[in-house]
């Protein structure tokens, strides 16, 4: 009964020591393939961008400066221009002036990143007006 018992423990033996050589070949291999790729011998993924989009900057510029300038007149309109931060500004105070203090709370929040809204996109006008100039002086982006 112990020959049975000893020829039984061959095979699971052999078979994991196939397990590890098998799992130590594709560890190598696996291993051998991620130095290329650190090298920079390895292919650059699809899709990735080879320059800055500085073309396709230029060529979008104008839309969205319609798009930024389109946004700062509804942000500054009056209260019956819907978006607007006076008629959110309504808005709260319905909300006080009616004791719905939870919904005071919300709107305040919401009034607070509208209002903060104004000075980012005057900002990204500016820097859209500097990418304008430099898009009329570099034909348009079409040499980089």
């Amino acid at each position: 009964m112990s020959s049975t018992s000893s020829t039984s423990r061959k095979p699971a033996a052999s078979k994991t020591r196939t397990t590890v050589v098998s799992l130590l070949a594709v560890g190598a291999l696996l291993g051998a393939a991620g130095a290329a790729s650190a090298d920079g011998t390895g292919t650059r993924p699809s899709g990735a961008p080879t320059g800055d989009g500085a073309k396709a900057l230029c060529k979008r510029a104008p839309k969205i400066d319609q798009r930024i300038d389109r946004i700062l007149d509804r942000l500054n309109g009056d209260v019956s221009q819907r978006g607007s931060i006076a008629r959110l500004e309504q808005r709260v105070a319905n909300a006080k002036s009616a004791g719905h203090t939870q919904i005071e709370t919300y709107l305040n929040s919401r009034l607070t990143f509208r209002r903060s809204l104004v000075p980012t996109l005057e900002g990204r006008r500016k820097d859209l007006a500097d990418v304008e100039k430099w898009c009329t002086s570099h034909a348009d982006g079409a040499g980089s």
